[in-house]
């Protein structure tokens, strides 16, 4: 489809080509000569203050895209009737084309993240706070909206050119493990276990030191060691995960996994990296520190054999567009940490993979983000849920992004899929949820 600006712009040609892959399958092809637009024949679109003929489908710019530098933006949500059911679902900036709102602008300002450039309120951990977003304002947070837009727009070109062949994308389900304290007891430093059984005794918590004990011993199994049946889970229903191991060169505050150096831990990558895609977990320690982080990238490549291409923020503590930066500089080509570690949802507001736009360069980068909108640790600690509250909370994501044809993604930690008393409860949900999301 012939796609006619009077100028195009670095962020016009962004969002067009991310707008018509998703759409038509390929980007639109765009053109500022207005002369060849108007004498083209085939199926086009008019990106432009007014229409000039009723053979092209027209949308009016709301500016977004013309401009350069980052100013705040006047928006104000409304109501768009849905033309494909009776619910209606929620747009911004309005404009007078044959479209209700420049989806284009729309789209861009939710995926560049362009908020997150203002001084905002952080969390407690450094991090954007959820609050300040937009989706969370609006309510619609629990909503991969773009997606939304898109299946509206595609019907709008289709009705408009009953000929055109538009993208018809497939439900894609993509489990993601974080492995940040792969074992309880097991395997850890001897100043670590000492220390672990001295607290026990102090609170008197003698259940849990028993537990220690007999896990020590041979004679009970480790509540963090997950691993077997994560991987019978995933053979059963050919699911295709990748694994984020967190591999610090010391233990710290937030940084609590097993030492690298340990051959338990080393043996528990082999294992895994042979069978899975696997990524970098970068530390708590080396979130502001490149050369810490390039160290943990090598390492664990280094123990698995493999490229380290694809990583996910622990704490999903990250900051636009430093932490981006730094990891194209250190070659990873995926990132999986576009959502919020307060709530779940969908913080780029959809959900499907998507290219990274420096908003401050005004270019778009090599970095493909995977947006997940499910942690459990969100659940569990933050949203304070039940496990029947959770899986209901999953339904909920599976039906709404298998409505659109998306990609789910879901964060699951090893922990939580143990024998933990603490967590008692969660593996049968992921099991059930895998279920449902397998089709069975």
């Amino acid at each position: 489809m012939l796609f006619y600006s009077h100028t195009i712009t670095p962020r016009l040609k962004y969002i067009t080509d991310f707008v018509g892959s998703q759409i038509l399958g390929e980007p639109f092809q765009l053109t500022s000569d207005k002369t060849f637009f108007d004498q083209y024949q085939g199926e086009k679109l008019r990106y432009d203050s007014r229409p000039n003929a009723d053979s092209e489908f027209h949308v009016e710019p709301c500016g977004l895209l013309f401009e350069t530098g980052i100013v705040i933006q006047p928006i104000k949500c409304f109501e768009v009737n849905g033309s494909l059911s009776e619910k209606s679902y929620k747009a911004f900036f309005k404009t007078g084309g044959e479209h209700p709102f420049d989806i284009f602008a729309a789209s861009f300002y939710l995926l560049s993240r362009y908020e997150e450039y203002f001084p905002h309120q952080k969390d407690i951990y450094g991090r954007y706070a959820h609050e300040n977003s937009l989706s969370f304002k609006e309510n619609f947070l629990h909503l991969p909206l773009i997606n939304i837009w898109f299946q509206h727009f595609k019907q709008a070109l289709q009705n408009k050119f009953p000929t055109l062949k538009v993208y018809l994308p497939s439900f894609r389900f993509l489990p993601t493990y974080d492995i940040d304290e792969a074992f309880s007891y097991k395997h850890k430093q001897l100043w670590r276990t000492i220390g672990g059984m001295a607290r026990s005794v102090v609170q008197g918590r003698w259940q849990l030191l028993g537990e220690r004990v007999r896990v020590l011993s041979g004679n009970f199994h480790d509540p963090f060691d997950s691993f077997e049946w994560m991987d019978q889970l995933n053979q059963q229903f050919q699911l295709k995960p990748i694994y984020f191991f967190l591999v610090a060169d010391r233990t710290a505050k937030y940084d609590k996994n097993i030492m690298p150096s340990s051959k338990s831990m080393q043996k528990l990558i082999q294992q895994l990296s042979h069978r899975y895609a696997i990524g970098i977990h970068p530390s708590w320690q080396s979130g502001d520190d490149t050369e810490k982080l390039q160290y943990e990238i090598l390492r664990l490549g280094h123990i698995s054999g493999k490229p380290i291409l694809a990583s996910r923020q622990h704490f999903i503590r990250f900051t636009i567009p430093d932490t981006y930066r730094r990891l194209i500089n250190l070659g990873i080509e995926s990132d999986y940490s576009m959502g919020y570690g307060t709530i779940n949802g969908f913080r780029a507001s959809i959900a499907s993979p998507f290219p990274w736009y420096d908003l401050q360069k005004e270019e778009q980068t090599k970095l493909l983000l995977y947006p997940f909108c499910f942690m459990e640790a969100n659940s569990f600690f933050e949203q304070k849920f039940s496990p029947a509250q959770a899986f209901e909370e999953l339904r909920h994501y599976y039906q709404v992004i298998n409505s659109v044809e998306g990609t789910l993604v879901s964060i699951w930690h090893n922990t939580f899929l143990g024998t933990s008393a603490l967590f008692k409860g969660w593996k049968e949900v992921y099991e059930n949820f895998v279920k449902l999301a397998s089709g069975i």
